[in-house]
């Protein structure tokens, strides 16, 4: 029987395995580093923009599973968006790993996957690294994050 636990395990493998603009991203203009002291996840993340829209955005560095695949994920739909997008996704993935508020799972797309991690809080903080990373360089900050 089709469980749609297996679907999203094997979406936040395969992004593990292969993940997405992966790589140094040699014509940003904005980058940013992450941290998370707990795991030891490390991620620089790099974003090309024009104007209020994000061009291009990959990232670099090492993590665990979660991370690696929560950036690729995340890179993945923010290619395209307007910083404003952008940040409403911030928000509806935050609110999707961090609460039981009803979430419009079906405009967060494959995201969706990492729901799962919200009933493990130490996770939480793997999951949303590159997205804290991510909300801080469209807010202007330019020190590094850390999710301690």
């Amino acid at each position: 029987m089709f469980d749609i636990k297996d679907l999203y395990q094997e979406v936040i493998v395969d992004h593990n395995r292969s993940p997405r603009n992966f790589g140094k991203l040699d014509d940003a203009n904005k980058t940013l580093e992450g941290f998370n002291p707990l795991c030891g996840d490390r991620l620089t993340l790099y974003l090309k923009t024009d104007g209020n829209k994000i061009d291009d955005i990959a990232f670099d560095g090492s993590g665990c599973a979660i991370s690696v695949a929560s950036a690729s994920l995340m890179t993945d739909a923010m290619k395209g968006k307007s910083l404003d997008e952008a940040e409403g996704l911030f928000n509806e993935f935050h609110d999707l790993i961090t609460t039981e508020n009803e979430v419009d799972t079906e405009q967060l797309g494959k995201l969706a996957a990492l729901a799962g991690v919200r009933d493990y809080p130490a996770r939480v903080k793997c999951a949303s690294l590159c997205w804290h990373t991510l909300h801080a360089v469209i807010q202007g900050d330019d020190n590094p994050v850390s999710t301690e």
